[in-house]
């Protein structure tokens, strides 16, 4: 029987990378998605991926996307903790807003999703959560403290909900991309993308189905003796 597995930011980027491999595995998927409804009905046409509406800092709203998916799908087994955001600033100059929407956004999330899904993994005596952080999160980026902060807060997190679940055969993990070769990424002008590329040893991006191969291994039942770890997939750039 497919194991039903849950990605957030689903439909773009590394999640639509994610959201694939996990199908192409045979997994029964749900992507989430926050707002674009023309990109998540493309991805949902095209690879015929269920998607679903809701906005992962409300934890009410996440509550009841996990009831929806469970009962089209069935109980959760996989959550990928993929959805982000970033609203860069300095810190002389980051406003109570920012700060507060790329928290909510990236920490207060994994929290969210993970208290609804941990009770039946547990029950189950199988579930597997992995964790999208960032090589920011690692050794911080200027312009990103509240990016940096929340994404490194993933890592303690998980830690813990790791420490916590794993007589119940439940893992936690994280991975931490480097710069990734995603739309977004990509449309960065010529000049300045050199200059990431030239900061990483490999001399090239990263891309999307590069982190969704780590994903699927953390996912499987092969990854069951590993709790509680970041995997760094950055090129190099940075070496935890």
């Amino acid at each position: 029987m497919s194991r039903v597995a849950l990605v957030t930011g689903g439909t773009r980027g590394i999640g639509a990378a994610v959201s694939k491999a996990l199908k192409e595995a045979g997994y029964k998927v749900a992507a989430n998605y926050a707002g674009n409804d023309d990109a998540a009905n493309a991805f949902k046409s095209e690879t015929g991926i269920s998607v679903y509406k809701w906005d992962v800092s409300d934890f009410d709203a996440c509550q009841k996307g996990i009831e929806q998916v469970t009962a089209d799908l069935g109980p959760i087994e996989v959550l990928i903790n993929n959805a982000g955001i970033t609203r860069d600033a300095t810190l002389h100059k980051m406003t109570a807003e920012k700060w507060q929407q790329v928290i909510s956004t990236d920490l207060d999330s994994i929290f969210n999703m993970s208290r609804g899904v941990i009770e039946s993994m547990r029950e189950k005596g199988f579930g597997r959560i992995v964790n999208v952080s960032s090589i920011n999160g690692q050794k911080g980026q200027f312009g990103q403290s509240n990016y940096a902060a929340a994404k490194a807060g993933m890592i303690g997190f998980t830690k813990s909900v790791a420490l916590e679940n794993a007589s119940k055969g439940v893992t936690a993990n994280v991975v931490a991309p480097g710069y990734i070769g995603t739309e977004m990424v990509r449309a960065v002008p010529e000049e300045i993308l050199a200059k990431i590329v030239g900061q990483i040893p490999v001399g090239r991006l990263g891309e999307t189905e590069e982190i969704a191969k780590a994903v699927l291994f953390l996912a499987s039942d092969d990854g069951g003796f590993m709790t509680g770890s970041t995997l760094s997939i950055n090129g190099g750039q940075y070496m935890a």
